[in-house]
């Protein structure tokens, strides 16, 4: 019983002793990416590139719909020489997951107007980045 109490108070010296780890400092930044458009975030050592918009079936502002619509907006997470592809949609409001970082899109901008098409360079993507 003596040796069963010595051992768990040289166990519990030896947890207090050494350093807990440190949580990842907190990330929160909104990046405005074009096509093509590449963003790093240093305190994250990763970098987010907007590709391209596919598939925008959003309902024209100056149209009326049965259903909203949905673009999706490829994006790619480059971390330690890694690149892994993600598709966010303007329908859904869910965010995705890489690693420890939660993207999600805020806004897709321009918005569509049948009257006034644009090219696809003209996309605008606000994303929401944060750990």
């Amino acid at each position: 019983m003596r040796a069963l109490a010595v051992s768990f108070c040289l166990l519990a010296v030896t947890a207090c002793s050494e350093k807990s780890p440190v949580d990842p400092s907190p990330i929160s930044r909104e990046l405005v990416l074009a096509p093509g458009q590449t963003s790093a975030i240093p305190e994250a050592s990763v970098s987010i590139r907007f590709e391209r918009v596919s598939g925008d079936s959003r309902c024209p502002g100056d149209a009326i719909c049965i259903q909203g619509g949905n673009a999706q907006v490829e994006i790619q997470v480059l971390r330690s020489g890694r690149t892994r592809p993600h598709i966010l949609n303007t329908a859904e409001s869910r965010p995705i997951v890489d690693q420890d970082l939660t993207i999600a899109l805020v806004e897709l901008s321009p918005y569509p107007f049948s009257s006034r098409p644009f090219p696809p360079e003209d996309y605008r993507a606000t994303l929401r980045v944060s750990r």
